[in-house]
């Protein structure tokens, strides 16, 4: 898991380091790129690219395609730590969708752990006021579809191939950020090929680490590690891109992460 966040949090940073292309073609060539792995596999395994619940699936990945879209655009305007902190409030937004849709029962606990992290947000914008409202409203939109995005896979359920359902992502993806970037298309030079072709592979080897996790670990030790994703960034923020954060910053993240820790950890308790 630790390698699947460091994997995750060098895609952040290359796409923060490519602040001068459009955002269309970062999710253009990240998909682009990843679809090499994801084609492959399926093809290598046989696995049956079309798969059987089409319209959940391309829902799915409109909706997956469109969250991405909307965190890469929120990384021009926020620090990278920040952006990633926020976009990990998407659990919150899945607990609502999950009320509503699923009819699922939340335990009240659980929405104080959610308010835990809420509040973090309005720290990290009432108190903070290096936090652009720009960027902080794409990321929250880009974190509420991402939360539907758990929904739609949860009634997917195991009736499809993970594989299955990351290629539609990438397919789509593909589609949407190549069509939208025609009229802003800029042409990469030099380095720039290489990191926007990295952004596939950082995002595939981070998935695949992430899975291997979950599939040799105890979920309530696997799941808290992947917000290590937040401190990797941040430090990488630091380093590379002098990003400052601020006493008010660093406790808003804090909120929002250490909310959603006691939410896996709760969850994990009472399965047991």
């Amino acid at each position: 898991m630790v390698l699947s966040t460091l994997a995750f949090a060098c895609m952040n940073a290359t796409v923060k380091y490519l602040k001068n292309i459009d955002t269309y073609q970062i999710v253009f060539f990240r998909s682009l790129s990843s679809l090499f792995f994801t084609f492959g596999f399926l093809l290598k395994n046989k696995i049956p690219i079309i798969g059987k619940n089409n319209k959940l699936l391309i829902l799915r990945s409109i909706t997956g395609a469109s969250s991405m879209l909307l965190f890469f655009m929120s990384v021009k305007y926020l620090s990278i730590g920040t952006a990633v902190a926020l976009r990990y409030s998407a659990p919150i937004f899945a607990a609502i969708f999950a009320v509503i849709l699923l009819r699922e029962r939340i335990r009240p606990v659980q929405w104080l752990f959610f308010i835990i992290s809420f509040v973090g947000i309005i720290v990290l914008k009432g108190l903070d006021t290096s936090i652009n409202t720009t960027g902080l409203i794409l990321v929250l939109i880009a974190a509420v579809l991402s939360g539907l995005v758990y929904i739609i896979i949860n009634k997917i359920g195991k009736s499809e191939h993970p594989a299955v359902i990351v290629n539609y992502f990438m397919v789509t993806a593909t589609v949407l950020g190549g069509v939208l970037s025609i009229k802003n298309w800029i042409t990469p030079s030099g380095t720039d090929w290489f990191f926007l072709f990295s952004l596939g592979v950082f995002g595939y080897f981070g998935q695949i680490n992430m899975t291997k996790a979950f599939q040799i670990a105890s979920t309530n030790i696997v799941a808290p590690l992947k917000y290590v994703e937040v401190v990797f960034t941040a430090t990488i923020g630091v380093l590379i891109f002098s990003e400052v954060y601020t006493l008010y910053s660093l406790l808003g993240i804090a909120l929002i992460i250490g909310g959603l820790i006691l939410n896996v950890w709760y969850k994990s308790r009472v399965k047991l």
